[in-house]
């Protein structure tokens, strides 16, 4: 199944409210390790980019092994995507995507040889959505505790942006 303009449209949607993540990468030795990364932007077709430094253990992992996991939380939204990451050495990119606050990591600034971007192309993701966020989650808990029914289902939805 081909990603449609609906689905991008929703998970563009959705990205925007999502600063940070947690990239998944696999080890050498097949462990999973979970990376906190900043998300630096997002394209309209779910490819997303983040800076990182060139020896970061997330650079090495995706060098041998580029399918990647992303997660993602806020107020009564959760995002999980899979996909295929890269690294990228484009100097022009970097510092367009440069801010003051990647300096706090890297304070030599965007020609420092020890950074680079890490650009992760969205494949297939999940989408968990609790109308009222936070509040309303916590109240149908309670509400689930006292009258022994489960609480219901917020939204789902798929992705599937493969091509």
């Amino acid at each position: 199944m081909s990603s449609t303009a609906s689905e991008l449209e929703k998970l563009n949607e959705l990205l925007k409210k999502f600063r940070f993540t947690m990239v998944t990468t696999r080890a050498e030795n097949g462990d999973l390790h979970a990376h906190p990364l900043t998300v630096q932007e997002t394209e309209s077709d779910g490819d997303l980019w983040f800076i990182v430094g060139t020896h970061a253990s997330a650079v090495e992992h995706v060098r041998r092994d580029a399918k990647v996991g992303l997660s993602f939380s806020t107020d009564g939204t959760w995002l999980s995507l899979a996909g295929e990451a890269e690294v990228v050495d484009d100097l022009a990119k970097l510092k367009e995507l440069w801010s003051t606050s990647v300096e706090a990591w890297f304070p030599d600034g965007p020609e420092s040889p020890g950074v680079t971007l890490l650009k992760v192309s969205a494949l297939t993701g999940e989408y968990w959505g609790s109308a009222g966020g936070r509040f309303a989650t916590a109240i149908a808990l309670v509400t689930s505790k006292v009258t022994g029914d489960r609480p219901r289902g917020g939204e789902k939805e798929t992705f599937d942006l493969t091509d």
